[in-house]
């Protein structure tokens, strides 16, 4: 679902709402109670719920850590580079 900002046009409040795409705008300010309030125009920020969303459900086989993965090979061929500069 997500979540869209909202200002109020009368006292100048600023809040955040969860709410469905379908839902209907706000239109009370919580603060004020004036019929003053406005969706502002923003990236809608949403919230990830359920299972799915870990790093670890998209990896295949053993490699749970990609990001760690990639470090290991780097740290072999800085390994294996300065060891030749010291014999040669």
């Amino acid at each position: 679902m997500p979540i869209y900002e909202y200002q109020c046009e009368a006292c100048g409040h600023q809040m955040e709402a969860l709410q469905r795409m379908s839902d209907a705008p706000l239109t009370s300010c919580p603060s004020c109670e004036q019929p003053q309030l406005r969706k502002k125009i923003s990236a809608a920020g949403f919230r990830l719920k359920g299972s799915g969303w870990y790093e670890t459900d998209f990896k295949a086989g053993n490699k749970k850590n990609l990001a760690g993965d990639t470090a290991k090979p780097a740290a072999k061929s800085e390994a294996s580079s300065g060891s030749a500069t010291e014999t040669g």
